[in-house]
C-alpha cells in the first residue's frame, strides 16, 4: 500500500491553491488532494462528458453557451449515476490516508469536488466543440 500511496502522490503533482494556517481542512484537502487529481484527470473528464452528451443530450451542440454551462451543470447535480461514475473518477486515485479523510465528511468535501469540476468543465466549453468534431 505504501509504494502505491507514494506513487499517486508523486503523479499527481503538487498542491494546488493557497494552503495557510487560516485553512480548513476541508480547504486543505481540497487543494491538496482534489484539485491535483481534478488537473491530472481533466482530459479524461473532458472524454467522459463528450461521451454524455453524445448519448444522453444530443442537442447539446446546437444549445446557446448559457444553455451549455447549465447543461453541465444540471448534468453533474441531478444525473446521480453520471456524478457517481465521476466522483469513482477522483476517490480512485485517493491514498489510504486521504480515503480515511474523505469518509470523515464526505457530504462536504463531494460537494466542492463536483462543484469544482462544474467550474472545470465550464471554463473549457469551447473544447467540447473541438472533441465533437474530431470524433
Amino acid at each position: 500500500m505504501e509504494d502505491r500511496d507514494t506513487f499517486l502522490k508523486e503523479f499527481r503533482g503538487e498542491t494546488l491553491g493557497t494552503v495557510s494556517a487560516q485553512s480548513s481542512p476541508d480547504e486543505l484537502f481540497q487543494n491538496q488532494t482534489i484539485r491535483p487529481i481534478l488537473k491530472l484527470q481533466n482530459d479524461l473528464f473532458i472524454a467522459v462528458f463528450v461521451n454524455y452528451v453524445n448519448k444522453s443530450k444530443a442537442d447539446f451542440y446546437s444549445y446557446t453557451v448559457e444553455k451549455k454551462m447549465q447543461t453541465i451543470e444540471n448534468s453533474i447535480q441531478k444525473d446521480i449515476k453520471f456524478r457517481n461514475s465521476l466522483k469513482g473518477m477522483v476517490i480512485a486515485l485517493f491514498t489510504i490516508e486521504e480515503y480515511d479523510t474523505y469518509i470523515q465528511n464526505s457530504s462536504s468535501l463531494n460537494k466542492r469536488m463536483m462543484n469544482l469540476l462544474i467550474e472545470r468543465l465550464k471554463s473549457q466549453i469551447q473544447l467540447f466543440e473541438l472533441e465533437s468534431n474530431s470524433k
